[in-house]
């Protein structure tokens, strides 16, 4: 039986124009800065997710001590949630690069390009940098705090060192404050073209 080729969903849909310029992040024009920027989220990204895998070994490994041995231990209890905030809150910058956070796809994917790209501006600058601000903000003392008290766990035999992981909260917000910068930039070259796109520096 021969297996029917499947469509791209996405080009027969532009053909019948059910939508009009559907954007995706490769849409957008880059800068240079941009384009090292992201980079640089990417590179971040693919390194720390390797906290997934460290997070499974660490739940298995939990299970198997109290389940098979009867010896749970609070350490790795406290780890698992500790890998998690850090996976977690570092992983926000990587689907902000990669434009695989949620979306209001069912109206976003109806307006044009442009009318998408507008709308980012103005998130992006009037609520998404604002609110990640004020968070690193806070989030700077909180962790000061927590080093200078020299700060560790309540529980018996917990970790110790509980600046570290505080520390994931304003090191997560200051990678998505960089890529929404580098995401600004992107939006910023299609509708005002500047900074220049790269490819125009390449061009040129």
């Amino acid at each position: 039986m021969m297996k029917r080729e499947r469509p791209d969903l996405t080009r027969a849909v532009r053909e019948l124009g059910g939508f009009n310029d559907l954007a995706h992040p490769s849409e957008l024009p880059e800068s240079a800065l941009s384009h090292r920027l992201d980079a640089f989220i990417r590179h971040v990204g693919e390194v720390l997710s390797w906290t997934w895998l460290l997070l499974l070994a660490v739940i298995v490994l939990n299970v198997t001590l109290r389940y098979a041995f009867g010896a749970g231990r609070i350490e790795l209890e406290e780890a698992q949630w500790h890998l998690y905030s850090l996976g977690f809150l570092t992983g926000l910058a990587y689907c902000v690069q990669s434009d695989t956070h949620i979306r209001v796809d069912v109206l976003r994917e109806r307006l044009s390009l442009r009318t998408q790209a507008w709308i980012e501006l103005y998130g992006i600058v009037l609520l998404a940098l604002p609110f990640v601000m004020l968070v690193t903000c806070f989030a700077l003392p909180f962790v000061a705090t927590a080093f200078s008290s020299g700060e560790v766990s309540p529980s018996p035999g917990g970790l110790q060192l509980r600046w570290l992981i505080k520390a994931a909260l304003p090191l997560g917000f200051i990678l998505l404050t960089i890529s929404l910068l580098a995401r600004l930039l992107r939006v910023a070259c299609y509708l005002f073209g500047a900074p220049r796109p790269l490819q125009e520096h390449a061009d040129g």
